[in-house]
């Protein structure tokens, strides 16, 4: 499977940018050096995998140590604290870099039979002196694979597995826990101490942790450590598999911090919401704007050719609210509409907390806190951006019936139909005053068709 570090930490990157100040500074902090140390990782070297001995003072971690190396390299003896700086042997060229990451100044070039492995001795972790203690605790922070030496006596120790152990149960990939000076028991007793060793690295939720039996004195299960290591820095998948469980672990941290996500439907405007906007916004103003506006319209494409022009004498509600046309400059647009009474404004503002107390039930208390406070902070713009959203509407904007392109042609026909009947009777009194004979005049049940012509295009036009 491929994991994608540089997509996973973007999104862990987008997550804390998202809760801003929802996130505890420490829980935020925290996962923002997760992402920042796994992109300074992710542009070193690829071809080495960083394994660290980490352990208790008396653990035999150095012993083991030198025995992977194959020379006495770390100071191995009675004296405590004995290792008070980390200790490089680096197999394979090109590690500087990672090595000044990691801040370990001694370093040992190895042959290189076995390339591209870094192993680390690091200082104890229950030392005495509080600087050698950090000194390791980054170091584990920072390696790609972890190894834990321990033995007999303090392998079950709460420090080690409540500080160390469990904190790192997203990585059971990348931990190694080695019980050394197995030489000094029993057959039996090595069994049963390390049946317990597993139990308790089960328990700390190390799952696919390897858990070994060795001793450095005699060199019991070295060679099954070291086929590990080398395993290991074959494959190259220990760093992304280290930083991928680093992320995951602090994106489960801040996860909880936030609460549980919901998932149910966006909550949808109620009745109260929609009726208190409106009436702030003065929508049943505008919408008997629009009526009269679209019957002025209409008069103005269907009415009587004769006396329509009159109509262009009758005022446009929505020109005279300032809504006929959209402006240039939305953002700059305002309405003539009549301000709304502060009462109406009031409940407007109220249906608006109310909707968003709502709509945030349920969240975590950091998100639906900052939510009902934004709300309430909008409310006090909310006469001027409910008169923007009006004014930036295209109220006029309907195309237009086709009934009325119909009903307008059939004006001018019957308008037509006036004009050669008035033409008609025209005819017939100039005849008439020049006492001209006239033509026969048609009719239509007893009435001359020219009056019918003339009285019809009035009455129906």
């Amino acid at each position: 499977m491929t994991i994608d570090l540089a997509a996973r930490a973007q999104a862990l990157e987008d997550a804390l940018d998202a809760a801003d100040e929802r996130l505890p500074t420490e829980r935020a902090d925290e996962a923002r050096a997760v992402v920042a140390h796994a992109r300074e990782r992710g542009g070193l070297s690829a071809e080495h995998t960083v394994a660290a001995l980490a352990g208790a003072t008396g653990s035999g971690k150095s012993s083991v140590f030198n025995a992977l190396a194959g020379r006495e390299l770390a100071t191995a003896g009675v004296q405590r604290p004995t290792t008070s700086h980390a200790l490089a042997a680096v197999w394979g060229e090109g590690a500087e870099p990672l090595l000044d990451w990691l801040e370990v100044g001694r370093r040992h070039e190895m042959p290189e039979a076995r390339r591209g492995l870094v192993l680390l001795d690091l200082p104890d972790h229950d030392s005495i002196v509080v600087e050698h203690r950090i000194r390791a605790e980054r170091l584990v922070e920072r390696a790609d694979l972890l190894v834990w030496v321990v033995d007999p006596q303090k392998y079950a120790d709460a420090a080690l597995h409540e500080r160390y152990l469990r904190p790192l149960a997203a990585h059971g990939e990348v931990t190694v826990v080695v019980l050394n000076q197995v030489d000094r028991l029993s057959a039996q007793e090595a069994a049963t101490c390390l049946a317990d060793l597993k139990r308790l690295v089960a328990e700390d939720g190390l799952v696919g942790a390897r858990v070994v039996a060795a001793s450095a004195r005699t060199g019991q299960g070295l060679d099954a450590l070291r086929a590990m290591l080398d395993e290991a820095a074959a494959k190259r998948e220990a760093s992304t598999r280290r930083w991928a469980a680093d992320l995951r672990t602090a994106a489960t941290a801040v996860s909880v911090e936030l609460g549980p996500g919901s998932r149910r439907e966006p909550a949808r405007p109620t009745a109260r919401l929609v009726a208190g906007l409106e009436r702030a916004a003065g929508v049943p103003t505008v919408v008997s704007a629009v009526r009269g506006s679209f019957r002025r319209d209409a008069h103005a494409a269907t009415g009587w050719p004769v006396t329509r022009w009159l109509g262009r004498f009758r005022p446009d509600p929505l020109r005279r609210i300032g809504l006929r046309t959209p402006a240039a400059r939305p953002e700059l647009a305002r309405t003539s509409l009549p301000t709304a009474t502060p009462t109406v404004l009031a409940a407007a503002r109220t249906a608006v907390r109310d909707y968003a107390a709502d709509a945030t039930a349920g969240l975590p208390d950091a998100w639906a806190l900052d939510a009902r406070r934004r709300a309430t902070e909008a409310t006090e713009g909310l006469a001027d951006a409910l008169d923007q959203a009006v004014a930036g509407t295209q109220l006029d904007a309907a195309k237009r019936p086709a009934w009325w392109r119909a009903v307008g042609v059939l004006q001018w026909v019957v308008l037509g139909v006036l004009v050669v009947g008035l033409l008609w009777l025209a005819v017939l009194a100039v005849l008439d005053y020049f006492r001209l004979p006239p033509p026969p005049v048609a009719e239509w049940h007893d009435f001359p068709v020219p009056t019918l012509m003339v009285v019809g295009g009035v009455v129906v036009g």
